[in-house]
């Protein structure tokens, strides 16, 4: 139970978020409105899942936005290049290209921080750079296009429940995976104490790399869900997930210095900030005050956030 106090404490806070939301918007639980808030939140999950990955390990990607941006632009760009050939293969291999550009960027990260010993956030803090400045060389301006049926398909359903829907249990699947098997609980090790794991017989460098690879992954997962959403490409629409990414982990219970959380938390914490926004928006909130209401009521769920993490740390 103490355990799970940082989680339940996160929950409490999408309940009343949720709450507020109906209360604003009296068609919030409409078919329509869940596919469209599914859909939108969609992307941010997944970042802060792939974050989540990497901050039990007690390290930190600060490049996840840059290589959701990279993601998203050689996406269109591989869809405008194969435009015209006939089947489903063109569009299954950009959409593997669009996951590969991820792993790749997560395993120069994992490199970088685990073999040539870097600290994490100056290491990542750098190649967000590089992978920003790649965006901007492969598409320099916001253009291209996607094939309407990936369009349609990501905004669809199927059986009932929006495909957005499905590709969250898909990501929720992942994570469930990846924390019963060894990897998972190295993972935890590690962040718990490095020095520990490796007198256990942990090949910490090599756990640290798969951290970033599969933060990668889910990058690309990130990447591939904006694009299908927004229908086109942008040199610079990632830069906002890198800080909400970790926002979304700290308002989940998950403890920065490693070795304690779970995605769980990170996806409400998602769902949280999402609802925020739309919660500023149905309020009438003035343009001009948008960015400070929003902060100021993220702050109020971190302060709720850290009273779970204080409360299990002091039992």
């Amino acid at each position: 139970m103490r355990r799970g106090l940082p989680l339940l404490m996160s929950l409490s806070v999408l309940a009343i978020v949720v709450l507020v939301s109906r209360v604003l918007q009296p068609n919030f639980f409409d078919r329509a409105v869940v596919r469209s808030n599914i859909s939108t939140f969609l992307p941010l999950i997944m970042a802060a899942v792939g974050q989540t990955l990497v901050v039990l390990t007690g390290s930190i990607d600060l490049s996840i936005g840059g290589i959701v941006t990279l993601v998203n632009v050689v996406t269109v760009t591989l869809f405008g290049l194969l435009v015209g050939m006939d089947g489903d293969g063109p569009v299954l291999l950009a959409l593997a290209g669009g996951l590969l550009v991820g792993i790749l960027a997560g395993l120069v990260n994992g490199f970088l921080v685990a073999y040539l010993r870097l600290q994490a956030i100056i290491a990542t803090f750098a190649t967000n750079f590089v992978w920003m400045g790649l965006a901007l060389y492969v598409l320099p301006t916001p253009g291209g296009s996607i094939p309407q049926l990936v369009y349609r398909t990501y905004r669809g359903y199927f059986l009932g429940v929006p495909v957005a829907g499905w590709l969250l249990v898909v990501t929720v699947g992942i994570w469930w995976v990846i924390s019963r098997v060894k990897l998972g609980r190295y993972l935890y090790a590690v962040g718990g104490s490095q020095a520990s794991a490796y007198a256990t017989g942990i090949d910490v460098q090599r756990v640290v790399v798969a951290a970033y690879a599969l933060c990668g992954l889910f990058a690309g997962m990130s990447g591939i869900a904006l694009t299908a959403d927004i229908a086109s490409g942008d040199p610079l629409v990632g830069g906002p997930l890198t800080l909400s990414s970790i926002t979304a982990v700290v308002i989940g219970g998950t403890r920065l210095s490693g070795g304690f959380g779970g995605a769980g938390g990170s996806i409400a914490g998602a769902i949280i900030l999402g609802l925020i926004r739309n919660i500023i928006f149905f309020a009438n909130v003035p343009p001009f005050y948008q960015d400070f209401v929003f902060g100021l009521i993220v702050i109020g769920a971190l302060a709720i956030a850290a009273v779970g993490g204080v409360r299990r740390r002091s039992a």
